[in-house]
């Protein structure tokens, strides 16, 4: 329960700089009176602005400050809660926001929104609708629980049956299955993703094999070919070797041939030489007797002895002669025997130069090519890094789908839980439990106020209203003092729900001129037995203009304006 007890306020609207103080425990019943104009109802004003940081009459945060002093507006409210007492400060230029916990100052390192949300939620634990269709009645400001919208009803009544928790946890399992749903999709995009990457490394790795082996099949082949044409070449090379020694032999039969020829032609030039002296000398002697030189007579024996031997040695040389020209002639055939059998190894040779360059080449592209059969067949090897690759995306896939599948199961619990938190599951499970409570306790505060109407609310907070003379009737259709015994039966019937509830009870009540309104000839006096009937252990303050009121009440506020200021004096 809270329990208020004291709020001061200084410099806040029509208030000066001096406190104006209120004691909300010291008495039952509080009369509180006053001119138009002098404060009387600021007290509403700084009881929901230092507590909720908003007026309750529609005025502009600005204009709370007394335009007089335009400085220093400060509130102070005073109350406890669980043996716990607090004490909240709130002011404006400066701006103020203080929470004290049994004297100390709470969260200093806060900013004034998470104190807000602490003061509300975790303190008070009612939020500034609830608490103002408990706590106040009337005002032209005040907006009461039948005019409010249907959604702003059932937060009232959520408040008061402490279920706000539930849309609390409505809202964070939406917040949830949202994340959730965003989650599923990134991983069925993701789970996508991965088998796309499965299917081409599954296709490259098989194209991979493929294109290995048949790239090693291909070079292999090649190989062989070009090793039957080495072979080949080799062979071909043997048989013309055979050839080769088979002419050399042949050539060095002939060898020498021309050296010799040298010889004989050497030969045959002296023989020539020598021909031609013996024939100068045949002729000489056939021509002459006497002897030229010196005129002396040849002997005709020696002359002729010298004709016969010069013809002798003629003949010889004649016959040495042609069988010089025979052995020359033989020794040519040798010779150019020689170059031709030269000339066919040489040709020889050339092929087999020739088929050694083809040999070498073959060898070398055989060379090339067991280079790229062993970096294909090393690849191949290496294929098992791809299966590595490919084994990590399976993985990756399965870890995708068991995420998958949790994130699944959990939007179906979430849902199930959703299902169960929103307006028409459990809460509307448990106001249908006190709906009963609400109208029977309706119904008996209107019997008390001499109404006998049967008021009732539906789940989704929508009035039913019978009556003796008319069947169906609703609230906009009653007069304005009708309304308000509705407005002060369910203000009372709330009050008894949160006592019930423990949720938002508190011993402060207060009723903006209740009195002032026409209540159709209702009495006062009967009305303030109801209260002090229905309210109890509370302290009630009733602000009115009626001065006949003062004796009706335990204590008496008056508030009049002094020099512009509104000031509180004493009880007439």
């Amino acid at each position: 329960m809270i329990i208020f007890k004291k709020i001061k306020y200084k410099n806040f609207l029509s208030a000066g700089n001096q406190w104006t103080e209120i004691d909300f425990e010291k008495y039952n019943t509080n009369l509180v009176i006053g001119t138009n104009g002098a404060g009387k109802s600021t007290m509403l004003d700084a009881l929901t602005f230092v507590l909720f940081n908003k007026p309750f009459r529609k005025i502009n945060k600005p204009q709370l400050i007394n335009t007089t002093n335009e400085r220093d507006c400060l509130v102070e409210i005073e109350f406890s809660v669980n043996s716990r007492d607090y004490l909240v400060r709130r002011g404006i230029k400066p701006n103020i926001f203080d929470i004290e916990v049994n004297g100390n100052l709470l969260h200093r390192e806060a900013d004034d929104r998470a104190n807000q949300k602490i003061l509300e939620e975790n303190i008070l634990k009612v939020n500034y609708k609830s608490f103002t269709q408990i706590v106040i009645l009337g005002s032209s400001s005040f907006v009461p629980f039948m005019q409010l919208t249907g959604a702003n009803r059932r937060d009232v009544i959520e408040d008061l049956l402490d279920i706000r928790i539930f849309s609390a946890m409505n809202i964070l399992i939406k917040e949830n299955i949202r994340l959730l749903k965003e989650n599923t999709k990134s991983l069925g995009l993701k789970k996508d993703n991965i088998k796309d990457k499965i299917l081409m490394q599954e296709n490259f790795i098989e194209e991979l094999e493929e294109q290995s082996k048949s790239n090693i099949q291909e070079k292999s082949d090649k190989i062989k070919v070009l090793s039957v044409e080495v072979d080949t070449h080799i062979e071909k090379n043997q048989l013309i070797e055979g050839d080769v020694s088979d002419l050399l032999k042949k050539q060095e039969e002939v060898t020498g041939a021309s050296e010799k020829l040298a010889k004989l032609n050497n030969l045959k030039g002296k023989i020539t030489q020598k021909v031609a002296t013996i024939a100068k000398e045949h002729k000489f002697f056939e021509e002459n007797v006497v002897c030229p030189t010196c005129t002396q007579s040849l002997k005709e024996d020696f002359r002729l002895n010298r004709i016969d031997g010069v013809q002798n040695k003629a003949r010889e040389l004649q016959k040495g002669y042609q069988d010089l020209e025979e052995t020359i002639k033989l020794e040519q055939d040798r010779e150019r025997q020689f170059q031709q059998l030269t000339k066919e190894i040489s040709k020889l040779n050339n092929g087999i130069s020739q088929n050694n360059t083809r040999i070498s080449g073959c060898q070398r592209q055989i060379g090339d090519l067991e280079s790229e059969i062993q970096r294909a067949t090393e690849q191949l090897a290496n294929r098992n890094t791809e299966h590595d690759k490919l084994a990590e995306f399976k993985e990756n896939l399965q870890n995708t789908l068991e995420d998958l599948s949790t994130k699944r199961e959990e939007i179906t619990y979430y849902d199930f839980a959703y299902s169960l938190l929103r307006d028409d599951g459990v809460k509307t499970k448990i106001i249908k439990k006190y709906l009963p409570f609400i109208n029977q306790q309706v119904n008996r505060y209107l019997q008390l106020m001499d109404f006998y109407i049967n008021f009732t609310l539906d789940e989704e907070f929508n009035e039913t209203v019978k009556s003796p003379i008319h069947e169906d009737f609703s609230y906009p259709s009653f007069s304005e003092g009708e309304k308000m015994r509705i407005d002060l039966a369910l203000l009372f019937t709330w009050r008894e729900v949160a006592r019930i509830k423990n949720s938002v009870n508190t011993n402060l009540l207060i009723m903006d001129e209740v009195f002032d309104s026409s209540l159709d000839g209702f009495g006062t006096d009967e009305f303030l037995k109801i209260i002090r009937f229905v309210i109890k252990d509370a302290n009630i303050f009733v602000i009115s203009h009626k001065s006949d009121l003062y004796d009706k009440f335990d204590n008496v506020i008056k508030f009049d304006k002094v020099k512009g200021f509104s000031q509180r004096t004493p009880k007439p």
